[in-house]
């Protein structure tokens, strides 16, 4: 790690989460359509998600997000802006 690197996470895109990872969202990016699709799915800023199931071709990914299950596309999934979320919390 570099001197001022401490604490600093990685950001990544929701479709490169891996099985069994829970993550926080950043952000939604995407043009209005796809953010309000997106927050409908219940899919806000500060939300956990775990990643529950992804598809042999990987796509969809089955993920859960505030008590309940979900199916999203991986390219949907693609304008998520997630971090990890330590295991101990």
């Amino acid at each position: 790690m570099k001197d001022g690197e401490e604490n600093v996470s990685q950001k990544f895109y929701l479709d490169r989460a891996k099985i069994n990872e829970r993550v926080k969202v950043v952000k939604i990016e995407g043009d209005k359509p796809i953010k309000r699709r997106i927050m409908d799915m219940g899919i806000t800023k500060n939300q956990i998600i775990y990643i529950k199931k992804i598809a042999p071709l990987g796509d969809p990914l089955e993920i859960k997000v505030r008590g309940y299950e979900l199916s999203i596309r991986k390219a949907d999934a693609h304008f998520i802006e997630v971090e990890r979320v330590n295991t101990n919390d």
